[in-house]
């Protein structure tokens, strides 16, 4: 895994944990301390965490200083390529529930190209790229914006889907993990994603390989929750966690298809 893969990782487990220490970070992550104490010294030097012996703690910095828009930047390519082969699943004519992130605001640009489509989005980025696109009737669903990442949270967003039923819903995730399933770093998020897997027909996540094997916060749902993974598959070096994850997620009928848009045995 390069330092642009696990930095996103490692800035959100410092952030979800408060205080986190060189260890646990190394579990998680699969790697070593050593490379483990480089990343967060990236990230101090971007003032996003601070350094303190054996480990590091959160800052409090204002949200959009690492959220979407930093985010956005980090794996930009594996994302664009998760994006594609997910539209691909999307069938014309059906209606969409579009989760917050940044590889799903990727996705949004690409569903035009599906019309005709009904989406609801929950995120205001994926709004802003499929409004007026010729053929996309878009719902934004309501709720409050997230400084920093502006996701729709909230109860207004859990009252809405309440009300809603789906034919496919396009979930990000932050984490999976072979023991605690699909999880997110923040409550709220989390919340919403939780509401949202009883309101579709079916399930489609989008995520690099950087999720496998990491576990969050707050707990979505069981592996089997879902019913298709589109990540791009980890290479020879990755951790034991996230290929252990991806035999589980299989073992439990998730779908696993690669950024080229293939399915995996």
């Amino acid at each position: 895994m390069g330092v642009p893969d696990r930095l996103d990782v490692t800035l959100r487990l410092v952030r979800g944990g408060g205080r986190v220490s060189l260890g646990e970070l190394a579990e998680r992550l699969g790697v070593s301390e050593m490379t483990v104490r480089r990343d967060l010294d990236q990230l101090q030097e971007q003032g996003l965490v601070q350094r303190v012996r054996g480990g590091a703690v959160a800052l409090d910095v204002p949200a959009e200083s690492a959220g979407f828009d930093v985010r956005a930047g980090w794996l930009a390519a594996a994302k664009s390529r998760v994006a594609k082969a997910a539209a691909a699943l999307v069938e014309p004519g059906s209606t969409v529930l579009l989760d917050a992130g940044t590889t799903t605001a990727e996705l949004a640009g690409q569903l035009a190209g599906k019309a005709p489509l009904t989406v609801a989005v929950l995120s205001l980025q994926a709004a802003a790229r499929l409004a007026d696109q010729p053929g996309v009737r878009l719902l934004v669903i309501g709720g409050e914006s997230r400084a920093g990442e502006r996701s729709l949270i909230g109860p207004l967003a859990l009252a809405a889907l309440e009300q809603l039923r789906f034919d496919t819903f396009v979930m990000s995730i932050g984490a999976v993990h072979h023991d605690l399933g699909w999880s997110e770093f923040d409550l709220d998020d989390a919340a919403v994603k939780r509401a949202a897997l009883h309101r579709a027909g079916r399930t489609i996540v989008v995520a690099d390989s950087t999720k496998l094997g990491v576990q969050a916060f707050a707990r979505v749902g069981a592996l089997g929750a879902v019913d298709t993974l589109v990540t791009d598959l980890p290479g020879a070096d990755a951790s034991p966690a996230a290929a252990e994850t991806l035999e589980a997620l299989r073992a439990a009928g998730v779908q696993i298809v690669n950024a080229e848009g293939v399915p995996t045995t």
